[in-house]
C-alpha cells in the first residue's frame, strides 16, 4: 500500500511543476533565451557536438513538454552535456518562462 501512495505523489508532484509551464511568462523570458537562441533560433541549425545532429526547433513545442524536457536535462535522466549544463543552472520559474515563450511561438 505504501508503494502506491509514493507513485500517486510521484505523479501529483510532476503535475504541479507541469502546471508552472501554464503559468510561465513568455515576456520574463526574453531576458532568458540567450542559451536557446544560439542553437534553436537558428532554422536547420545542425550542430557537432557530441556527435552531429539536427537540432530541434523549439518554438510552437507544447509547454509542457519543454519542462518535462528540461526537467529530464537537469536531474540527468537525459544526457546531453550541453543540456544538462543549460538546464542545470535554470529555476522551475525560469523553465515555465521558457516553455511559455516557446510555446506561443510558431
Amino acid at each position: 500500500m505504501q508503494r502506491r501512495h509514493l507513485l500517486v505523489a510521484i505523479a501529483l508532484a510532476g503535475t504541479f511543476t507541469l502546471a508552472s509551464a501554464v503559468g510561465g511568462d513568455p515576456v520574463a523570458a526574453k531576458g532568458k533565451l540567450s542559451a536557446c537562441i544560439g542553437c534553436h533560433g537558428i532554422p536547420g541549425y545542425r550542430t557537432g557536438y557530441p556527435e552531429v545532429y539536427a537540432v530541434p526547433k523549439l518554438g510552437g513545442q507544447h509547454p509542457e513538454y519543454i519542462v518535462r524536457a528540461l526537467q529530464a536535462y537537469k536531474s540527468g535522466e537525459r544526457s546531453h552535456p550541453s543540456m544538462q549544463g543549460i538546464a542545470g543552472s535554470l529555476s522551475d520559474q525560469d523553465m515555465a518562462d521558457l516553455a511559455a515563450y516557446y510555446g506561443g511561438v510558431k
